[in-house]
């Protein structure tokens, strides 16, 4: 490539914004020459470095606008150790066709059964395929919004919130919610139902939700909206976190 191209493929490369472009059309156009591209196979080469270097980019600020508590992948998750989900199903959610079609993700069981791990993966997939996501547990979703509607836009708020296409809800049933929490989540559920995506988790049947929110009428409304459209995966087994650890912890009961 003669000094002049350069310059003008770097200058145009700047009025773009495509650093990328500049930093590889001399590269490329060297191998284009020795393998005897065509003019549209080179072009081609170096919109494709361009888009994945915006690509990677924009994962990565996707993923930290998420402000998920750690970074987690599904290539991370140990499925020999949790055998009660599916590799298939969540290979299958992983594709993230729920999103397009506005439907949840619940997982529901016992502490330690890598539900979070599960959420944020999918969540971290969502991020770096070009969805914006948003993760928080229960307790902050419903601080939030009670701030919002202390400040009198509780609506722009959720309005706000559902042009997020993923919203993480993590550890639902945690901590009881008293009767304006309970009222502000089942708003924050209501607003989403057939409009955009949760995925929710929480360490309680549905049939405890009623002792965690206090009124059953309402959690059996609000049940059925986050159900109606979604993968339900219930997790069994003991704690991922304890595994290994069970032999010490009797050792240590017994010598009490």
């Amino acid at each position: 490539m003669t000094g002049s191209a350069a310059a003008e493929i770097a200058y145009l490369a700047r009025a773009l914004r495509a650093p990328r472009i500049g930093a590889v059309a001399a590269r490329l156009a060297d191998r284009a020459r020795e393998a005897g591209w065509a003019y549209e196979a080179y072009l081609a080469a170096v919109l494709t470095e361009e888009v994945s270097a915006r690509d990677s980019h924009g994962g990565a600020a996707r993923v930290k606008a998420a402000r998920f508590p750690a970074v987690k992948t599904l290539d991370d998750f140990d499925f020999t150790v949790q055998t009660s989900v599916s590799r298939q199903t969540i290979a299958h959610l992983a594709e993230l066709d729920f999103l397009a079609e506005a439907k949840n993700v619940v997982f529901l069981g016992p502490p330690g059964t890598g539900k979070t791990h599960l959420s944020i993966a999918l969540g971290v997939r969502a991020a770096r395929r070009g969805h914006r996501v948003a993760f928080a547990t229960a307790q902050q979703w419903v601080n939030r919004l009670g701030a919002a509607k202390r400040a009198g836009r509780l609506d722009e708020e959720l309005e706000r919130l559902a042009r997020i296409p993923l919203l993480i809800v993590d550890e639902v049933g945690y901590i009881p919610f008293d009767p304006e929490a309970a009222a502000l989540f089942f708003a924050l559920v209501s607003s989403r139902y057939e409009r955009r995506s949760l995925i929710v988790s929480s360490n309680k049947t549905f049939s405890a939700w009623a002792e965690i929110f206090g009124d059953p009428v309402a959690v059996a409304a609000m049940v059925d909206r986050l159900v109606h459209h979604a993968e339900v995966i219930v997790r069994k087994g003991e704690s991922y976190r304890l595994r290994g650890k069970r032999e010490e912890v009797l050792t240590a009961d017994k010598e009490r």
